[in-house]
């Protein structure tokens, strides 16, 4: 059994704590299952990823990250001239 870098699982640790209370909208796994994507309802999107390094060991990589809003959804201040 491989061994796990500490500052690795600490980091994985803090992307899943921020899930804490979350509801699941969707989930997509790639059809080679190396990476599995889960939307969450408040926008941030879990990624985990299960790849081989260079030295062909398996290396499991989690991110948790917020969903880019699209080009039309940004808010604007509307300002009107009488």
């Amino acid at each position: 059994m491989n061994a796990v870098d500490l500052q690795d699982l600490r980091r994985i640790a803090a992307a899943v704590a921020r899930l804490r209370g979350e509801t699941v909208r969707d989930v997509t796994a790639r059809s080679d299952l190396r990476q599995l994507k889960v939307e969450l309802e408040s926008g941030l999107i879990l990624v985990v990823s299960a790849e081989r390094d260079e030295q062909n060991r398996p290396h499991l990589e989690v991110d948790v990250v917020e969903a880019r809003e699209p080009a039309g959804a940004r808010q604007q201040i509307e300002v009107r001239f009488d």
